[in-house]
């Protein structure tokens, strides 16, 4: 049932973004109609338990994957998970290789991005309201070291680090694009990283991507050029590790942050 709210929302520690195949993850979850000044976030939030932790999770393109990357509503969700005290975020995603050495299947936990997108509502500081926020390290060094511990300990082959570039879509790239691409040394390819981690950067949530390689992107290895049932099959033949991954990584974050995420704007105000 979902219950709408403006006053008294639940509150959770942990937020995740994902496919509506994670909404098994969570015990005792009940859904939640957030609102925000920024419009309708992409769906309602479930709100339960992982290992006793509290964790809100959203799916990013909505239940029924309605949403195209590059329509989502991306402040709304970021804003929605902060408003029930979330902070730290969990947002994991399929990625295309753009190297041979990162095949369909592994995990990369990516440590920078390029972004390539256009158009989208990338900040909240508007109207006067002027911060320049670092994004020199955007993902949480915390929570990126605890995802590729998670990855070892169950034996999921996972790149410690990698830049993926962030593309408009909803179209897959051109082979010349894909080549130089890889040509820059960039590791992965996907259209959702940004402004998504960045945006929790602004709210001082510390955030961690996952990606889940589903294919070679065209031009970068790729004899067949990439489809979307390439990508949705190797995705599914894949989410049990991924489910497997949050189950380990949950219980391990710590109560307390030490990170630089926490006090991103602590200098970068006008």
């Amino acid at each position: 049932m979902t219950t709408r709210l403006n006053h008294g929302l639940p509150q959770a520690e942990i937020g995740i973004f994902g496919g509506s195949g994670f909404y098994e993850l969570l015990d005792d979850a009940k859904e939640y109609k957030v609102w925000t000044p920024y419009g309708e976030p992409s769906d309602t939030v479930a709100i339960g338990q992982i290992a006793g932790r509290s964790v809100a999770f959203m799916p990013r393109h909505g239940k029924h994957h309605t949403i195209a990357p590059h329509e989502v509503n991306y402040r709304a969700n970021i804003w929605a998970f902060s408003e029930l005290g979330v902070t730290r975020v969990i947002g994991p995603s399929a990625c295309g290789s753009l190297s041979p050495e990162v095949a369909p299947g592994d995990f990369v936990v990516v440590d920078q991005f390029i972004d390539r997108s256009t158009g989208r509502a990338d900040t909240f500081f508007e109207g006067g309201q002027v911060y320049h926020v670092s994004s020199a390290d955007p993902y949480c060094p915390e929570l990126r070291q605890r995802a590729i511990e998670s990855c070892q300990r169950l034996g999921i082959t996972v790149h410690e680090t990698g830049t993926v570039v962030v593309i408009q879509g909803p179209r897959f790239s051109t082979r010349a694009e894909s080549q130089w691409f890889a040509a820059q040394g960039w590791t992965v390819i996907n259209m959702t990283q940004y402004p998504e981690g960045y945006l929790a950067r602004e709210l001082e949530m510390c955030y961690v991507n996952v990606a889940l390689i589903t294919d070679y992107d065209a031009g970068a290895g790729a004899d067949d050029a990439v489809t979307n049932v390439d990508v949705m099959k190797i995705f599914a033949q894949n989410i049990d590790k991924l489910k497997a991954l949050i189950y380990d990584l949950v219980p391990t974050i710590p109560a307390e942050r030490h990170c630089l995420c926490k006090d991103a704007l602590t200098a970068a105000g006008m």
